[in-house]
């Protein structure tokens, strides 16, 4: 069972003091018009390309694999805009967090969430696929502002963030699972509900198969989906909060639902579920999250890929 952080006078505590600096500074800035958080989030971004060396070599080595038939100053091009969007994907945490509702609804359009709210409505369970954007938490707000639902996360290790993201989140959803209580989220599928789950990063050897991704025939694929699918029967529908070029807002994009997923093993459910990964991404590969060591476990005897 998932225990949910809350606020205690604990927090107020001087080693937190800097944490809160850093909390009322993201406040304070998102409170700027948006043209201005973007050029800001923008310069933020390229400011940490010239810091995080070693993300930015992951960044290119992960882009080298998935696509090995990209030139290479595309690819560079790539990772700019890669650490662009990291900056703003810090803004938009805050707008996520800090931001009422009108204000979002200002700057979102959202398409195809029609089709969602039919899967809905008929009360069956919607496991909701979110691919690691760097636009997620703006992407989940403006989901739970149409439809609230359950967010599958990590417990952060710093206490005072914990609470916040908790916080944040809830601000349109139901409340929180952790990734590690499987039987709470398919009692929630059960029940109707409906469940933010990401099956896209490497999370270990335990737990996971190896299938294609992209151009990387053997790629650790965690068997949670081919779980979670086959133990609730929902219905699971990806989504993809993007960010419109130059500063223009924002699309969340929801793609048809799927309720007849392949489920005969956990291999077959892996691939196919890259496959409507792949599909998410390519709709803005320049927001991915690609500075995660996505090909970091390796099968057995298999030199790293880093």
């Amino acid at each position: 069972m998932t225990h949910l952080p809350k606020f205690s006078l604990s927090l107020l505590h001087p080693r937190y003091w800097l944490t809160w600096c850093g909390i009322g500074l993201l406040w304070l800035v998102v409170q700027l018009p948006y043209p201005a958080i973007y050029r800001l989030g923008c310069g933020i971004g390229r400011l940490a390309m010239r810091l995080m060396k070693r993300r930015v070599r992951i960044a290119h080595r992960n882009l080298e694999l998935c696509f090995p038939q990209m030139p290479e100053q595309e690819r560079q091009e790539m990772v700019k805009k890669n650490f662009e969007s990291v900056g703003m994907g810090v803004m938009e945490t805050g707008m996520a967090w800090f931001w009422p509702d009108k204000r979002i609804n200002r700057w979102v359009d959202v398409i195809g969430m029609e089709n969602t709210q039919k899967h809905f409505a008929e009360g069956k369970g919607i496991l909701l696929i979110g691919v690691h954007f760097l636009t997620l938490e703006l992407g989940a707000r403006v989901f739970g502002m149409h439809i609230p639902g359950i967010g599958v996360y990590r417990p952060n290790d710093n206490p005072l963030l914990d609470w916040l993201q908790t916080w944040g989140r809830l601000r349109s959803n139901k409340t929180m699972i952790d990734r590690k209580d499987l039987k709470g989220m398919v009692r929630a599928l059960k029940s109707g509900d409906v469940v933010w789950y990401a099956p896209d990063h490497d999370y270990g050897p335990r737990s996971s198969v190896f299938v294609p991704f992209f151009a990387v025939e053997q790629t650790a694929t965690t068997t949670g989906t081919w779980m979670l699918a086959k133990m609730s029967k929902s219905c699971l529908v990806p989504f993809v909060p993007r960010r419109k070029p130059d500063g223009k807002g924002y699309e969340l994009v929801m793609l048809e639902g799927e309720t007849t997923p392949p489920l005969e093993s956990a291999e077959e459910t892996a691939a196919w579920m890259n496959k409507v990964v792949e599909r998410c991404i390519l709709m803005a590969p320049e927001q991915y999250m690609w500075l995660h060591r996505r090909f970091k476990t390796r099968p057995e005897g298999v030199p790293s890929r880093y």
